[in-house]
């Protein structure tokens, strides 16, 4: 099968490939870059407007699926990420039960098999059950097909079981994924604490309790010279001291989400639950931080930390609601609109955060449009304008309170080895 996508703007940050070229794709990979291509029994997809980029890669992703699947599957989970342009996910462990067993990681990958398409990456827990007690078999985990490991949902407390399981993880080649909330001072804790907790007369979680952990793992990476992640960065605090351990040459890398780099803890005041997340959504300072953070590379990507919960989960009072906000069909968009459109950052930057980025801390063979490589591609426009409406969604979550927010940046097409499973009509 071949597919010619003509007259789309390149954008490539590991090739450097850039302006309109057309792209010629065969049995699932990228033969032929160039201009003026014609292949007679190629489908043809005409790009012209668009820009075209390796797939996006999110690798914080909650797809709740064994045992949680009235708030999303794995099927459902997938279909979203190919609204978003997503071609590849890498799944969290936090599942009922967790994925910490070979036998739990073959069912996430035959379930996998039968999506439409997106890649899915399963995610090992780090301790038995997530319970931060006795680590769980790493080799056995890597062999069965993860490519990270991680406790997240749940911060591993023990610091003795993080250093020895970030020494077993790298003698896999396998990176851990750390969640980095110090849990005694934010068990029970609904929102960051600050103006808006004291406000509605709540105990807030501490900016330290974030910057704690960071502190106590990125330590634990230099000492035992191995790679950390660090998850979902919220604070200050936490980049300052992430971009400080960098520039000692530590093995360190992290992620944030749209959410923090777009909103502030105010919009717990306007949205109630559906603004309450894990980290807490922080001060403008924080936010301002995050900002910085992913300018000067400090942050390495974008993820969404996509985390699906039922409508009637999500009505409860805000210290009852669980934690989470979907962000799959709305994470480039958010992207392109808080980053791209502000001029803050080339759009070059945040395809590499997106794309080759959490590949290369992952693993896998993913993120370029180099030749030879797998036909994961995104195609969009990114001046395109839309409101985003949550009853569209092809997540079963609906809880975003980016809902009736106008965006600028439109997926239009998702590609995944060589083959179209998504076009927005």
């Amino acid at each position: 099968m071949k597919l010619l996508i003509k007259n789309g703007t390149l954008v490539d940050p590991v090739g450097g490939i850039g302006g309109v070229m057309d792209l010629l794709v065969e049995d699932g990979r990228i033969v032929v870059i160039g201009n003026g291509l014609d292949e007679p029994d190629a489908q043809v997809l005409d790009a012209a407007g668009l820009t075209v980029s390796a797939g996006l890669i999110d690798m914080h992703v909650h797809l709740r699926d064994p045992g949680l699947t009235e708030k999303e599957d794995i099927l459902t989970g997938s279909l979203a990420a190919a609204h978003g342009g997503v071609t590849s996910i890498a799944c969290m462990p936090n599942t009922k039960p967790v994925i910490d067993t070979p036998e739990q990681v073959a069912y996430v990958q035959e379930r996998a098999a039968q999506n439409c398409g997106v890649n899915v990456w399963p995610i090992g827990a780090l301790s038995l059950g997530q319970q931060g007690r006795e680590m769980a078999d790493l080799r056995a985990l890597r062999e069965a097909g993860v490519v990270a490991i991680s406790d997240d949902g749940n911060p591993v407390m023990d610091a003795n079981l993080m250093r020895d399981g970030l020494m077993r993880a790298n003698r896999y080649k396998l990176t851990i994924l750390s969640h980095c909330e110090d849990d005694n001072l934010v068990r029970g804790r609904a929102v960051n604490e600050g103006r808006v907790s004291r406000q509605l007369g709540l105990p807030g979680r501490p900016a330290i309790a974030e910057d704690l952990m960071v502190m106590r793992d990125a330590m634990l990476a230099e000492e035992t010279r191995t790679p950390v992640h660090i998850c979902h960065v919220s604070t200050a605090g936490a980049v300052g001291i992430i971009r400080q351990y960098k520039r000692k040459g530590v093995q360190i890398t992290c992620e944030t989400c749209p959410q923090y780099f777009t909103l502030t803890h105010e919009e717990v005041l306007r949205q109630g639950s559906l603004a309450k997340v894990n980290p807490p959504l922080r001060a403008t300072k924080d936010k301002e931080a995050i900002l910085n953070g992913l300018r000067d590379g400090t942050i390495d990507c974008i993820v969404t930390d996509h985390a699906p919960h039922t409508a009637a989960e999500k009505a409860r009072p805000l210290t009852e609601a669980p934690s989470g906000m979907v962000g799959l069909e709305t994470s480039l968009a958010l992207a392109l609109t808080g980053l791209y459109h502000t001029g803050l950052m080339s759009l070059s930057d945040i395809i590499q955060k997106m794309t080759i980025n959490p590949a290369k801390i992952l693993r896998i063979p993913r993120g370029s449009l180099s030749l030879g490589a797998a036909a994961d591609i995104t195609i969009f426009d990114p001046d395109e304008r839309w409101t985003v409406d949550p009853e569209r969604f092809a997540s079963k979550g609906r809880n975003t309170p980016f809902g009736g927010m106008e965006l600028r940046g439109k997926v239009k097409y998702t590609i995944v080895n060589g083959r179209i499973i998504y076009q927005d009509c």
